[in-house]
């Protein structure tokens, strides 16, 4: 293998060339003074969220040994951001705040907000909303009759709304209307009073009477 051939020069070049190329893309560190590549950021400080220095590793460690995020607050302000750290330093407020009253920041300052609920029943506001909206009155359940029983009513002309009361005050009347002493021993109405008797039976034994 001839190491001399042009090949391996043309080779060299290139590589050269090429690193040429890529250092001259890379930032230079920004510690003044320094001619070496910034290949490390490291950030600004409080206020300059989201942007950073460029350093070479020298003084990117030089940099971190001495960054503290929280140099000039007091411990009152270091508490305050810690714990409002916890929700992503969005601005809170108390459930069921009232409408003429707006949520708090971080730092205790009053935030607009460009929205409103509507809430009638008065839940978000933690009011009791059985008074604002009295509860009404829940309908009598309607009973579920069988036929006997649907026809011994009929036989005696009541309806599914009749009460024992008024089952007993009709048996008696119709009894005495059609029993045969009170029709002068006329006996055609026999019959008919004993639909009623059996009519009475029926409910009695459903326990309507």
């Amino acid at each position: 293998m001839n190491l001399n051939s042009p090949l391996f020069d043309r080779i060299r070049i290139k590589s050269g060339s090429a690193k040429t190329a890529r250092k001259d893309s890379e930032p230079n560190c920004e510690h003044p003074g320094c001619s070496q590549p910034g290949l490390y950021r490291a950030p600004k400080g409080r206020g300059n969220e989201g942007k950073y220095w460029r350093f070479c590793m020298d003084h990117v460690r030089e940099y971190n040994a001495t960054y503290n995020y929280f140099d000039g607050m007091t411990d009152d302000a270091v508490q305050a951001y810690q714990k409002n750290s916890v929700i992503g330093h969005r601005p809170t407020w108390s459930m069921g705040v009232r409408k003429n009253q707006k949520p708090e920041g971080p730092n205790g300052e009053q935030i607009a907000r460009d929205w409103e609920y509507f809430d009638p029943l008065g839940v978000l506001r933690g009011e009791n909303f059985n008074t604002a909206q009295p509860k009404k009155p829940a309908e009598p359940k309607k009973k579920r009759l069988t036929a006997p029983v649907r026809k011994a009513l009929d036989v005696m002309g009541l309806d599914s709304t009749a009460d024992a009361a008024a089952i007993k005050a009709q048996y008696k009347q119709l009894v005495k209307r059609f029993h045969p002493d009170a029709n002068g021993g006329d006996r055609s109405f026999e019959e008919r009073l004993r639909d009623i008797i059996r009519a009475h039976d029926i409910l009695k034994t459903a326990g309507m009477c």
